[in-house]
Order: C-alpha cells, then structure tokens, then sequence
C-alpha cells in the first residue's frame, strides 16, 4: 500500500465505536497526531488544509490505530500538487446493475483507452464497482486531467447509451452504471489500492490482472483482509510497475476531441 500512497494528501474514514456505529470522515490532521506522521498543507476553497500522509509502515500502524479503517487518497503527490499522476474512472453501478455490467463496462473502458493508446490498470473498490486508473506523467493540471476524463465518458456513454451514463442526478440515471470522472478534480480522492472497506468481511480495494475479470465469482468484495495477504505472497502487486507506464494525455486529448 505504501508506494501507492507515499507523499499523497489523505482522507480517512474513522470508526472507534465499529462499523455498525456512525463514523466520521477527517481530512484535517489531528492535533494529537505525533510530528514523525508526514503532513502537508494545502489551499481548499475556504482557507487550508493540512492533511496526513502515510509515507512508511509506522504511520498506516498510527493511522489503524486511531480506528482509521479506510484511507482515501489524492490524485497527486506532494511536490507536484496541482499535477496529478493517476487519472480514476470510477465504474459505479446503479441499482439494477449486475457484476457483470461493471466488468463489461470496464472492458468497454479498456477497449476505448487502447484505442487512445493509454495503459490502464483496474481494481476492486471493495465496496460495490471497479476502478480504473491511468498512470500520468504530470505534465497536465487537475483542470486538463478531468477535461480528458469527461471527454472518455461522453464517448463511452454514447457508445453504449443502454449500459452507462455520465449524468450526474441519480434520478436521471435510469438504474445504468454511473461513469464517475469527478474523481479527477483538484480536492477529491478515491480509495486507496489496499485499503480495507468499513464493511462486514472486510473487503479490500484490490489491484487486479485484467485477466480476473473472466472470472465468474468475481465481485468488489471478493478481496479482504484475510486473503490479500496470502495473494500477495503469492502473486505480488499487479500494479507494482504502474508507475513505469505512464503518460501524457495531449494525444488522447486530441483524438478525442476529433472522435466527439
């Protein structure tokens, strides 16, 4: 978990009473917190926000330690705050959609981002749908990135109108899967990759081989605490070169708006 979110801002989701009790969501850094917990300071629209960081073992041990069960991350990295590095399509399901739809989506994802020539990687949210990712070189700015992320789900909604929508009110959604881009703005976060979900089994965000999508036993929560460790020791982290596959996005950016 750690390279994935080493020198990120964070959000945690904390439950000291347990999951069945309301928990609350931080960004803030608590005053408590000790100095050796990594930090940093950023402009929010009302002010700053001076957010953890979990930058080795010690801290995420802290950070469980203060009933933190799910960390959230940011798209970018400290010294480059208003680049980011990762680009998340959120496929999130609506009610009369099966596991199925979410991995014929994230197919249909994956096909359109070939033709892009932009590499992708995909995990289990741990809750209900998939994420995709696309490594960047930080070389567009939160703007740029969620520009490009829109002009993917207009091409993806149009594609397939039946199965997926980018409307953001849930009442005009029709039950299709949500193509969440908004992850991608400056501010927001997605799951981190290996976090555990303050769910009962304790579902994992697990990093995935795009071959597991044929499985059929496949589901958001298929990954928990007690087998991602023995998967690991196994397999290792399907995302451990993700990094070494990044890119630019003009050239997607241009295709696109010649596909649109």
């Amino acid at each position: 978990m750690i390279p994935h979110v080493k020198n990120r801002p964070l959000m945690l989701q904390r439950f000291p009473n347990g999951i069945d009790k309301e928990g609350w969501v931080q960004q803030e850094i608590g005053k408590h917190f000790p100095d050796w917990i990594a930090r940093v300071t950023v402009p929010k629209s009302k002010g700053h926000v001076t957010h953890p960081m979990a930058n080795d073992k010690p801290s995420l041990l802290y950070l469980a330690n203060q009933a933190c069960i799910t960390v959230h991350e940011w798209m970018s990295r400290v010294d480059k705050i208003d680049m980011p590095d990762l680009m998340i399509i959120d496929l999130d399901p609506g009610p009369s959609s099966s596991f199925s739809d979410v991995k014929r989506a994230a197919r249909m994802t994956r096909a359109l981002l070939d033709e892009l020539s932009l590499p992708s990687f995909v995990k289990t949210t741990g809750s209900k749908g998939l994420h995709l990712a696309v490594p960047l070189k930080r070389r567009e700015s939160f703007e740029e990135v969620h520009e490009t992320a829109s002009l993917i789900g207009e091409v993806l909604s149009a594609r397939e109108p039946e199965l997926v929508t980018t409307e953001f009110r849930k009442e005009k959604r029709r039950g299709r899967l949500f193509l969440d881009m908004h992850r991608n703005q400056y501010g927001q976060h997605a799951v981190a990759p290996y976090s555990v979900r303050a769910l009962p089994g304790a579902p994992v965000s697990c990093p995935l081989d795009w071959d597991e999508l044929s499985s059929s036993t496949l589901t958001a929560q298929t990954f928990t605490l007690k087998n991602v460790p023995r998967r690991l020791e196994g397999d290792g982290d399907p995302w451990r070169e993700i990094k070494k596959r990044a890119v630019s996005l003009a050239r997607a950016r241009k295709a696109l708006a010649e596909m649109g």
